[in-house]
């Protein structure tokens, strides 16, 4: 399942390369981008398990940008 989600208050690229490099490091996820120009963020991971994987990449990602939070998938 590949899902495209909005993200907030991601501020430099330099984080959004390294939410990238740790989410695709996640168990189950496919493939996974992070662009700080359009703040958006795509994740493609196991259909079975999207919901827990996204629960590791909220947590991933608030260790690296503890003031970005990703937003409702469109």
């Amino acid at each position: 399942m590949k899902k495209q989600f909005k993200l907030a208050d991601l501020d430099c690229a330099n984080c959004a390369a390294k939410m990238e490099e740790a989410i695709k490091r996640i168990d189950g996820v496919n493939d996974a981008s992070v662009s700080f120009m359009t703040q958006k963020m795509t994740v493609d991971a196991d259909d079975a398990r999207f919901e827990d994987i996204m629960k590791q990449v909220v947590k991933t990602c608030r260790k690296i940008e503890p003031d970005c939070t990703i937003l409702q998938p469109f």
